[in-house]
């Protein structure tokens, strides 16, 4: 029997359930437009009130390492609703199809690798593919710049290009407009791609290029799924801290066969990966050691060896 007193303890969690600035009850991915409700391109400053500025202030108010038993069951229920959102969107999107593109969040719209990013997400996800990342800024953005531009001129996407540069970096005020501004001037209503931020990292703005969005305030949960759901290939490019944390644990799973199946691990940059963070050479070695196993490395500079790689393995796994 209930007493009085877990009777008031569930009526309090219930009315904080119900204050929250997120829906406990989301079972849906979010939308750009849906993310972002309440900002407007043409009045800039309406980003500090839009729906994910209110929940990251939300989240730094009730702690990172939230120690309120109504806040940690909150934001467990919308990360589960966030998991069954994916799961539905995989019934419409071969697992076999879906590629991650890692890489650093730092990558300025600038750089000639953000362009052969873009360039390479829009050539495979008109191939097929399904792009999904970290859904952050940088190599991410990229990332899913290149998926929104499928099956458009390389005319157009070198103006959606064009139209960034003046914002090279998250951290300039015309980063978010210039992303909305080159989605209105380019509409997508065809190619998809998933983007997967958390709110720990909220002070990185999510990219509204990313059609899906499931984000996420359990940093591992995200990376986790990130890494699991890229059944057909990760490509790295190069990045900092998180970039070589994700290497390692995607290393761990494909050593360990843990969904039945290795996947590519696909390091763009030679020189990178070889010299300035040499985490290929290392994986490599270790490989020819014995210590790791099942691991299909590719070290490579090459667009054209990246399509190759993924292609055959998809080619692979679809012949089983």
């Amino acid at each position: 029997m209930i007493s009085s007193n877990e009777i008031q303890e569930i009526a309090s969690i219930m009315e904080h359930l119900k204050q929250v600035p997120y829906d406990v009850t989301r079972r849906q991915l979010y939308t750009p437009e849906q993310l972002y409700e309440g900002f407007n391109p043409d009045e800039p400053e309406s980003f500090q009130t839009c729906l994910d500025t209110r929940v990251y202030q939300h989240f730094l108010n009730t702690g990172k390492q939230v120690s309120s038993i109504e806040e940690s069951l909150a934001r467990t229920l919308h990360d589960h609703g966030m998991h069954v959102a994916m799961q539905m969107f995989f019934q419409n999107h071969d697992h076999r199809c879906c590629v991650g593109i890692m890489g650093g969040h730092a990558l300025l719209r600038t750089d000639t690798l953000y362009r052969e990013i873009v360039l390479l997400s829009k050539r495979l996800t008109e191939q097929g593919f399904t792009l999904i990342s970290g859904g952050g800024p940088g190599a991410m953005e990229a990332t899913h710049l290149g998926a929104w531009m499928a099956g458009r001129s390389m005319e157009e996407t070198e103006e959606a290009l064009r139209m960034l540069v003046d914002f090279p970096t998250f951290k300039d005020d015309g980063w978010l407009v210039s992303a909305f501004r080159v989605i209105q001037r380019f509409p997508q209503r065809y190619y998809q791609s998933l983007g997967i931020p958390t709110w720990l990292y909220g002070h990185e703005p999510s990219t509204p290029f990313a059609t899906h969005i499931a984000k996420f305030f359990e940093n591992s949960l995200r990376e986790d799924s990130i890494l699991t759901l890229a059944y057909g290939g990760i490509i790295y490019a190069p990045g900092s801290a998180g970039t070589m944390q994700e290497i390692f644990q995607d290393a761990v799973q494909n050593h360990y066969l843990s969904f039945g199946f290795s996947s590519p691990m696909i390091f763009l940059g030679k020189h990178f990966w070889t010299n300035e963070m040499p985490a290929y050479t290392l994986l490599k070695g270790l490989m020819d050691a014995g210590k790791y196993q099942n691991l299909l490395l590719t070290l490579t500079d090459s667009a054209d060896e990246i399509v190759k790689v993924l292609h055959r393995f998809r080619q692979c796994e679809t012949a089983l």
